[in-house]
């Protein structure tokens, strides 16, 4: 109070509030600046984006995935994530060769040039029809599951994974019927990020973008009877500990709380890349999760057998997963969960 009343006498008041909105104002200033500086700054990105998108069109799917692949691959070993796809690809296969270490991440940029340069082309991949005699592009397994799923009258949940296409389950629900919203993030790129949802609005059914009041939104769909789908394989650093291909990874409990709450079930899906620029997509049945002892749902039991069933399909086709992501950090792991994650996740 002293050096306050010391302040006062020395500045009068009404050249103390002048000066403070004196700095407001250039501080609003220089932030209105940054902000038409960054937007100038990535109008060329916009420009390069939308040309790649317009020339992906121009090619057709194939061509354009064979395109999308082979610059992958050329770029994608001279960048900082390659190093993160090594890492997490020696960790989790320490009995393979590094030359088979090598080719497997060399697939995984495969997958994802492909990946995004099918952007220009989601409506026209898929062209499943349970009614064709011949199959097209797509071809379904479980389609038992995903009708019995939209029919039910109940609301449910999918779990997906950065395998193949993670794109097209999305597509098949809007496609046949399945009230469902998928949670996504944006990627970093606004370009990028606003072409890939102008092209997810045309394609799919109802988006949730994941950041703040997402978890509201999300609740709000399964509260109505809607489905839930999510990708559950990223970090997500106020998670729940689970076992991932044998070391601990933190995962969002989001799903796991919803199943606990409104009871409902919990669905696995995931799109397999085959020769011939097809694809298949295999929906598993309602999974059989853990339960306390007042019969609720287990929130981490639930999360770890989402994580367990991701893990064996990664295992199966690991050149199809998104190995560049920091999927394991150690040192965000409370101190008990990272000395026994196993323990915890079989208790």
């Amino acid at each position: 109070m002293q050096g306050v009343k010391i302040l006062r006498d020395r500045v009068p008041l009404p050249a103390l509030l002048t000066g403070l909105l004196r700095e407001i104002i250039v501080l609003r200033l220089k932030l209105r600046l940054y902000r038409t500086l960054s937007r100038l700054a990535g109008l060329p990105m916009v420009f390069v984006v939308r040309a790649l998108f317009a020339l992906a069109r121009l090619l057709g799917p194939a061509r354009a995935a064979a395109a999308g692949a082979a610059i992958a691959r050329a770029i994608g070993p001279r960048l900082p994530s390659h190093r993160t796809a090594l890492k997490n690809l020696r960790q989790s296969f320490p009995e393979a060769r590094e030359a088979e270490i090598a080719a497997i991440a060399l697939g995984s940029w495969d997958n994802l040039g492909r990946t995004g340069a099918e952007y220009a082309h989601l409506a026209e991949i898929f062209d499943y029809d349970p009614e064709a005699a011949t199959p097209g592009r797509i071809e379904v397994e479980g389609i038992e599951h995903f009708f019995a799923l939209r029919d039910d009258g109940k609301p449910g949940l999918i779990f997906s994974a950065h395998l193949g296409n993670w794109e097209l389950p999305a597509i098949c629900a809007a496609r046949f019927g399945l009230e469902a919203s998928a949670v996504f993030r944006p990627p970093n790129s606004p370009a990028a990020a606003q072409l890939v949802q102008e092209v997810r609005r045309a394609t799919m059914g109802g988006l949730t973008a994941a950041g703040p009041g997402a978890a509201f939104a999300m609740q709000g769909v399964v509260e109505r009877g809607g489905h839930l789908g999510m990708l559950v394989d990223q970090h997500f650093t106020r998670g729940v500990v689970v076992d991932f291909l044998g070391h601990p990874a933190l995962v969002n409990p989001l799903l796991g709380k919803l199943a606990r709450h409104y009871d409902c079930p919990v669905h696995g899906v995931r799109v397999i890349r085959l020769p011939g620029d097809r694809f298949r997509l295999e929906l598993t049945p309602a999974l059989d999760l853990k339960r306390d002892a007042g019969g609720a749902i287990d929130v981490q039991g639930a999360m770890q057998a989402m994580t367990d069933v991701i893990a064996g399909w990664v295992r199966e086709y690991p050149e199809q997963w998104l190995w560049m992501h920091r999927r394991w950090r150690p040192a965000m792991l409370p101190p008990a969960a990272a000395r026994a994650p196993a323990a915890q996740a079989s208790s």
